[in-house]
């Protein structure tokens, strides 16, 4: 399913992204004002305002994960993951770093929605990611308290042999 079907079909309206030339004209303590106010709605699960206000976001910081992420909050607080996986599904953006966000969000979404298998190999491919997308995703995959255990284990086998 094509990006704007997805936004179509969750009400998200779809726009074209604002022209790089453009974007400064929301700076970063307005848009991390307005985040936070996207993010009081999608905790409410109040779908259309989340979706009014990371739309929005999304046209002027089409590279960030962010807006997406407050569109798939607002959607899992309402209890329509099915439409959170599919936003995550078709969402693109060009940073690596931020793709593995995305990844990580869909993994757990599709936790959530009872695709456990996906989920593990979505996870998987997210902690191969760099950026904090990936940390995300080894602690979603309990990794990261294996990883703290590693170099204790490291100094006992250097000790024994």
């Amino acid at each position: 399913m094509q990006a704007a079907a997805v936004a179509q079909a969750s009400g998200v309206e779809e726009g074209p992204a604002v022209p790089q030339g453009t974007a400064f004209v929301l700076d970063a303590q307005d848009a991390r004002l307005l985040t936070e106010i996207g993010m009081l709605a999608a905790e409410a699960g109040d779908v259309a305002r989340a979706d009014a206000i990371f739309g929005a976001l999304r046209r002027v910081r089409p590279d960030r994960a962010y807006p997406y992420v407050g569109l798939v909050l607002a959607r899992l607080a309402a209890g329509r993951t099915g439409e959170a996986v599919r936003l995550l599904e078709d969402a693109q953006v060009g940073d690596p770093q931020e793709h593995a966000v995305l990844h990580a969000w869909r993994g757990m979404a599709l936790q959530l929605v009872g695709r456990s298998a996906e989920s593990r190999k979505v996870l998987t491919e997210a902690a191969a990611m760099p950026g904090e997308g990936a940390r995300m995703a080894r602690r979603l995959l309990g990794l990261e308290e294996e990883e703290a255990r590693m170099p204790a284990r490291l100094e006992t086998i250097a000790i024994n042999q």
